[in-house]
């Protein structure tokens, strides 16, 4: 189970992974693409080509863990820059993982006028 600690850093890798790398292909990817440490405690998101599909990698202190879903309906949200990592909070993680778009809202302009 991922322990959810105020801090705990997700950061979501931005394009697409070949979903067919595990542990050892998904860690390189975080130490040599993303410039982090993959044994730092932090969650990393991978997204396959047709969006229907996660990978998290994340240590748990004894170890590596990965976690995989497929959704049955539907695709994930997703950035649309081709590389480098977008950091989530932990809310938009389980937005994310229930298939919702966990993107903030579009701001919109400050009204000029109270009535």
């Amino acid at each position: 189970m991922i322990t959810l600690s105020h801090e705990l850093q997700v950061w979501l890798c931005a394009g697409h992974t070949d979903m067919r790398k595990g542990i050892d292909g998904l860690s390189a990817l975080v130490q040599h693409m993303l410039k982090r440490d993959p044994f730092s405690g932090h969650v990393f998101v991978f997204r396959g080509r047709r969006g229907d599909r996660l990978k998290l990698l994340w240590w748990d202190g004894q170890g590596l863990c990965l976690y995989y879903k497929r959704l049955e309906q539907g695709r994930f949200t997703w950035p649309s820059a081709n590389n480098g990592a977008v950091h989530l909070t932990q809310s938009e993680l389980a937005l994310l993982l229930e298939g919702l778009d966990w993107r903030p809202p579009a701001r919109r302009p400050r009204p000029e006028q109270a009535a």
